[in-house]
């Protein structure tokens, strides 16, 4: 009888090989929502606080009387708002895939959103439902400075309308590194002063000169390479910008509720729990808010969530481009932490604009490079937006989505990545 080496044992915080291989097997693995969302369904007063969150007064999202007068007749949700809708399309999972799905194959290592990448195809409207399908669609070991060996997780999140039809995809790519080797590596140190009067006379004045293209469309002809977006800030960021980002964002990974709801989640999860300085359990969000648990993860400062900035981006974009325009694609890298106190200057620039015709139909395509850069003036988000334009004699027609069905997309991303692969 031969003896057979053990199996490689997956260790909390440590990342090794069986962690990698548990992960793969759940490649196209539909993975069941446990947390209801945030809004079941698309209402004023929900778009409204999404928007606001993220300081977009846009009455295309704001105002259900306006909206009726664009050409969507309706109040569209803000294209970000996905992040707070979709009931579970999943279908009920096996015992065999449940085992699969059970725990986190990467539990106690740290996780940093590195990626996001959208498409949308249809707009989700006041009133709409919403479903979502996850599934995982990528894994890949590397190793970066940013904290010795990682695994870089894709997770697509597909979404339908509430009649059925393919709303969107987003793609996010986590980067899962042991913290130990993240804190022994880090390398940034943050020195932050307070702002003069005159620093935050300035923010304030270009608060002030932001203007927004509205009902006046941005024709494909009259759009120049080469040219530039006007500029938004969003800073100097406080907690209380955090809080408020939360009204409309929802927990996302923390389930909803305080006291006793949580309690009982905590049983069920108490690693979503870590104590704090006084023993008292607390959600590993808290990071993003309470600075102690910060520098205890090799952090100088709390700091922003990348669906921030994500929404930053998307709010420079369709103040250019308009009410009669169709933001069809956005992907961005998170790249630098975004700090409680940081300024951001979000920007873009015209790079090219292409007439494509496919099946009969001809897409007028403005392509932009957008960013975030910071008071120190480091870009914390490069991205790239593709945005359909009305031209003087042909309205915009929204882009069909590679297969028609959740089950058809997903077959499709499977196929995206693996041949990116």
């Amino acid at each position: 009888m031969t003896e057979t080496a053990p199996k490689a044992a997956e260790q909390f915080g440590v990342l090794t090989d069986e962690a990698i291989a548990r992960s793969r097997r759940r490649l196209g693995v539909p993975n069941p929502q446990y947390n209801p969302p945030h809004n079941y369904e698309v209402t004023a007063d929900g778009s409204r606080h999404f928007a606001y969150g993220y300081g977009d007064d846009n009455p295309l999202y704001t105002d259900p009387e306006y909206a009726k007068g664009t050409r969507w007749g309706t109040l569209l949700a803000p294209p970000a708002f996905l992040y707070t809708m979709g009931e579970d399309a999943a279908p009920k999972p096996d015992p065999e895939t449940k085992a699969l799905l059970k725990g986190d194959p990467f539990a106690g290592l740290g996780s940093y959103q590195a990626v996001m990448e959208f498409e949308w195809w249809r707009p989700l409207t006041l009133g709409d439902r919403c479903r979502v399908l996850q599934a995982q669609v990528g894994v890949q070991p590397k190793r970066s400075s940013f904290g010795g060996r990682t695994a870089h997780i894709t997770h697509d999140y597909l979404y339908t309308n509430g009649a059925g039809e393919m709303h969107a995809v987003r793609r996010g790519t986590w980067i899962n590194a042991e913290r130990h080797t993240s804190k022994k590596r880090a390398k940034e140190k943050l020195e932050q002063v307070p702002y003069t009067d005159e620093q935050i006379a300035e923010i304030d004045a270009a608060y002030a000169a932001e203007t927004r293209r509205g009902a006046e469309p941005r024709y494909f002809e009259d759009v120049r390479i080469g040219e530039d977006l006007q500029p938004r800030v969003k800073g100097p960021l406080t907690t209380t910008d955090v809080v408020v980002w939360h009204l409309g964002w929802g927990m996302q990974l923390t389930p909803p509720g305080a006291f006793g709801i949580a309690a009982r989640i905590r049983r069920k999860a108490p690693g979503l729990y870590p104590p704090n300085g006084l023993n008292i359990p607390d959600t590993v969000q808290r990071l993003h808010w309470e600075p102690a648990r910060a520098r205890e993860l090799g952090l100088p400062n709390s700091y922003d969530y990348g669906g921030m900035r994500e929404t930053w981006l998307t709010h420079l974009v369709t103040e250019w481009m308009g009410d009669d325009a169709w933001l069809w694609k956005l992907r961005c890298e998170h790249r630098k932490f975004n700090y409680i106190g940081d300024t951001t200057w979000v920007r873009g620039v015209v790079e090219d604009k292409r007439q494509v015709t496919e099946g009969g139909v001809t897409r007028n395509e403005a392509h932009l490079r957008v960013w975030c850069e910071n008071q120190r003036g480091e870009t914390t988000t490069p991205g790239t937006a593709v945005v359909l334009l009305p031209a003087r004699e042909q309205p915009v027609t929204l882009p069909e989505p590679p297969a028609p069905t959740i089950e058809g997309m997903l077959a499709h991303e499977l196929e995206r990545y693996r041949l990116a692969d």
